[in-house]
């Protein structure tokens, strides 16, 4: 009788995710996900695994991986993104995978290229155990999930389905079955320029930014707190740049303000931008040289709207990850709130697949100047992906 276990080695796993960390797939990178999405196709030919690379844009390409059920069982898609944040000022050498302290250290190691090893490890280690399994495991590494999705959201648009689905993003050894929409919005307040010598002459856009910060703290911080979900926390938002103005000596004639806008259910992409306006609105009935506009940010979203995530606690795709968590590292897990965006809400919410966040890594350690991930972390994960498929998929035994 073959059983689904260990059919993989701690070396190829480490090594797998080290040329993953190695390769740069970030923004600033011309050629963005192409090396690692190439290496990843090569990888899994090697290893005798279906695949093939599927183009999005220009030379960028989401790559596809496949084991094959006899088609009795549900099908798992296993998602996860191939790019990551930029450098920035980490400590660390970004791209170096060094290991040191049971960790591997760099650049998109918890965020999220460990999680990538990982379900490519368990594909593999279930092809050399000669399991058959009775429903499909698909595997789409994307691109773009740091910025506008364009990798998912080329999924959902080519009807790719899954009865279930596993985002891999950062979650340590909790699960997320729902987390808070998201939307960044920019504000354009418009004054008028003088001299500084004269500013009477002007109208300092900069000053009506001041006003309209306030307004919001004092009119829309109480309502936010107020709407909470079990599942993804409080509504909440951040005012992440402000910028305006052109030197010391002119008034300032135009003033920006982007803001960072995580939203619950009850609320809408369209109530939350009602709010806002409802704001501006008011402030232009009071004083007649406020004059500002509301606009989404375009870098935010390709198409589809980055809607909040919710997964019924009783769908079978969570609770063949509770058990599968519960069998590797013997206790109860918790549900999390703690998940930023992900892709899930764009598979839960537009191909209607039942999705959790569930992948190695802490949130906390995600876009930092010192990521890393545990290696221990990394084998357990293999082990639960491993059984999160034997649960679902189903396999002969």
């Amino acid at each position: 009788m073959k059983e689904i276990g260990i059919y993989y080695t701690q070396e190829e796993l480490v090594k797998l995710t080290q040329s993953l960390i190695q390769i740069p797939s970030h923004k600033a990178v011309p050629t963005r996900e192409k090396e690692v999405a190439e290496f990843i196709y090569e990888f899994c030919n090697r290893h005798g695994i279906e695949a093939e690379m599927v183009p999005v844009e220009e030379e960028r390409s989401n790559v596809l991986a496949y084991l094959r059920g006899d088609g009795t069982g549900k099908t798992l898609m296993l998602n996860g993104h191939l790019d990551t944040v930029p450098p920035y000022n980490m400590t660390i050498d970004p791209f170096g995978a060094e290991i040191k302290d049971g960790c591997i250290w760099g650049r998109g190691t918890a965020d999220m290229k460990g999680a990538v090893a990982c379900m490519l490890i368990a594909l593999i280690a279930i092809k050399r155990s000669g399991v058959k399994l009775k429903g499909d495991v698909i595997f789409t590494g994307v691109i773009g999930e740091e910025e506008r999705s364009e990798g998912t959201e080329h999924l959902i648009k080519s009807k790719l389905y899954a009865d279930g689905a596993i985002v891999g993003e950062p979650t340590h050894y909790d699960y997320a079955i729902g987390h808070r929409g998201l939307e960044w919005l920019e504000i354009i307040i418009k004054g008028r320029a003088a001299h500084g010598g004269m500013p009477h002459l002007g109208v300092n856009a900069i000053e009506k930014a001041a006003t309209l910060i306030e307004r919001i703290r004092k009119e829309l911080y109480p309502k936010l707190t107020k709407r909470h979900n079990e599942y993804m926390g409080p509504s909440v938002m951040n005012f992440g740049v402000v910028s305006g103005g052109s030197q010391p000596s002119t008034v300032a004639d135009v003033c920006h303000i982007k803001i960072d806008r995580r939203y619950t259910p009850g609320e809408t992409v369209e109530s939350v931008i009602r709010e806002y306006q409802d704001i501006i609105n008011s402030l232009k009935l009071e004083d007649s040289e406020f004059d500002a506009e509301i606009i989404r940010i375009p870098d935010n979203m390709l198409t589809l709207d980055h809607l909040y995530l919710i997964t019924s606690s009783e769908d079978p795709i969570v609770s063949a990850v509770k058990e599968s968590i519960q069998k590797v590292i013997g206790k109860e897990p918790e549900i999390t709130t703690k998940s930023g965006w992900t892709d899930a809400a764009l598979l839960s919410n537009y191909a209607k697949i039942p999705t959790v966040v569930f992948g190695p890594g802490k949130i906390s350690a995600a876009h930092t100047e010192d990521e890393k991930v545990e290696i221990s972390e990394l084998e357990a994960f293999v082990k639960m992906y491993e059984c999160i498929i034997e649960k679902f998929c189903g396999y002969y035994k």
